[in-house]
């Protein structure tokens, strides 16, 4: 019998406030130190090639923060529309664009505006005119339907609560055909829905 999938009973905009709150500080003072790896260690460690990373304006690199490497189920095509979800200071997104070249575009969406202040930043910064930055949430994309040849996003669907409305938002931008690569946080034991509920454990 299949296990119902229910979205976890907290306050979205509580805990919304908080994640943002969290990663403004990542955004700001990167140096202050935080209970998750961030920064050029973190892309070393999650294998991102250390010329892609050099090519990265500084202040990207400082604030990375994700849990993977969503080019590691491969590299993206010329040309491409790609779509970030919870883009953050823009790491994934201007390697995304490099990738693309100047016949793509790369749409970065984040919810916190310190991290798409950086992002926007970087972009400009680094010389990629085809990074849009745009506010938005993983479960309300602020774009078309069927506008988007590939999907990735970094350590971010772990943190929205109901997970099947994200999914159901990337079907619905994904054009046919269309790809995703999301590097994230997998659990091998199904989480209790008790602890699911407790807005306590989602932010640190």
């Amino acid at each position: 019998m299949a296990m119902e999938v229910r979205p976890a009973a907290v306050d979205a905009e509580v805990l919304r406030s908080q994640i943002s709150e969290k990663y403004s500080e990542v955004a700001q003072e990167p140096e202050k130190g935080f209970h998750f790896h961030t920064g050029r260690p973190l892309a070393e460690m999650l294998g991102y090639p250390a010329a892609d990373v050099d090519a990265l304006p500084e202040g990207t690199v400082e604030s990375f923060a994700g849990t993977g490497n969503p080019f590691s189920l491969g590299s993206l095509k010329p040309g491409e529309t790609v779509l970030d979800i919870g883009c953050g200071a823009g790491f994934d997104s201007l390697i995304a664009a490099r990738q693309v070249g100047g016949a793509g575009h790369v749409i970065a969406v984040d919810m916190t505006e310190a991290m798409r202040q950086k992002a926007s930043a970087g972009a400009r910064e680094a010389g990629l005119m085809n990074v849009e930055v745009r506010d938005g949430l993983a479960e309300r994309l602020p774009l078309d339907d069927a506008s988007i040849d590939v999907v990735i996003s970094n350590g971010v669907i772990n943190l929205c609560p109901d997970k099947m409305a994200v999914m159901k938002e990337v079907s619905r931008v994904l054009r046919p055909g269309g790809r995703v690569q999301i590097a994230d946080i997998v659990v091998h034991k199904e989480v209790p829905q008790s602890a699911k509920d407790d807005i306590d454990l989602w932010s640190g």
